[in-house]
């Protein structure tokens, strides 16, 4: 428990410097946002009039010193393109970044892991270089470009725009913004499987590097532990190669596997920029990349906060997770 706290009192400098950071940053963006609310024919006293009611002509300190005391209270503001709250227009989107980045996690987990260790328990045979080689180009190319390539591919059989169909939509009616979990929660059948198909082109784009990467890491974090003399010892047992691989190998392989799993789950939270904005899927991201058209300095502000919090969140999860996969670590400390 004093570790946790330790690690949660470290992350508020952190997440202080960001704000700092994108406070001065977002200021920098060419343009000004009381022109954008105005209109390109207003004139200079309406405009005037807006930077007073927003408080763009106060001093940077004081703008800064106001934002915070807003934050303290948990109020982002109101965003300049859309009039609503800040903190409404988190609510309902940042569940839709969610469910299609666990997706993602969840397809490169479920895909990367057995692939990674089929290669390692072959090495250098072809089933070995056929998936590196997959991998390799996982990680090269661009996601938005294998967006479009999937859209091209199967666009005509499955969904690639939006969450759910219109008409879908209306009769499912939805309490929140997770149509996934309450649709499944809900026993909507139609409902379920119309989110599902929308979900996984999106998914399907957005995984291929976290799949490519954790693929990598699981063969040879495999490689390493098949190695080892306890293996041996388990094989000369006359254990079978499942109970070898799941019981001995795989366990003292998961750090290596957790780590990047973590990693990657904090960068798709907030880097699914361009598959969202590929696919219309109405996330933070998106959200996000109009807010800076628009210079929509609360949008902003409170999106990079939000993807620096949720990073650093996960982060500290994974830390925790190593004294569960590793008894010699307890709490940061190595025994």
């Amino acid at each position: 428990m004093r570790y946790l706290l330790g690690r949660l009192f470290s992350i508020l400098p952190v997440l202080l410097g960001v704000s700092l950071l994108v406070f001065l940053l977002v200021r920098a963006i060419p343009g000004d946002p009381a022109r954008n609310i105005a209109g390109e024919r207003a004139s200079a006293e309406l405009i005037e009039q807006i930077r007073a009611e927003h408080g763009f002509d106060r001093p940077l300190p004081v703008q800064y010193l106001t934002f915070m005391g807003r934050l303290s209270r948990g109020d982002f503001g109101t965003s300049i393109q859309s009039r609503q709250s800040v903190s409404g227009e988190i609510a309902r989107r940042f569940p839709a970044t969610i469910e299609l980045a666990l997706s993602a996690i969840l397809l490169a987990t479920l895909i990367g892991v057995p692939l990674g260790i089929a290669a390692s328990l072959r090495p250098n045979s072809f089933l070995d270089a056929g998936s590196m080689a997959a991998a390799l180009l996982g990680v090269s190319v661009p996601v938005f470009c294998l967006g479009y390539v999937l859209i091209l591919a199967v666009g005509d059989y499955l969904p690639y725009a939006g969450r759910m169909d219109e008409a879908v939509l209306r009769e499912f009616a939805p309490r929140t913004s997770f149509y996934v979990l309450e649709a499944a929660l809900r026993l909507n059948g139609r409902a379920l499987f119309n989110a599902l198909s929308h979900l996984l082109l999106p998914a399907l784009a957005l995984s291929s590097v976290p799949l490519a990467v954790v693929a990598r890491i699981t063969r040879s974090s495999m490689l390493e532990v098949l190695g080892q003399d306890y293996v041996r010892t388990a094989k000369a047992k006359g254990l079978s190669q499942r109970a070898v691989v799941l019981k001995h190998a795989l366990r003292n392989a998961l750090i290596p596997i957790v780590t990047v799993l973590g990693i990657q789950t904090g960068y798709l939270l907030g880097g699914a920029v361009l598959t969202e904005t590929v696919f219309s899927w109405p996330g933070m991201g998106w959200f996000v990349v109009q807010a800076i058209g628009e210079r929509d300095y609360p949008v902003i502000q409170a999106g990079v906060l939000l993807f620096a919090t949720t990073f650093v969140l996960v982060n500290l999860f994974v830390d925790l997770a190593y004294s569960k996969l590793d008894p010699r670590v307890q709490l940061g400390v190595t025994k």
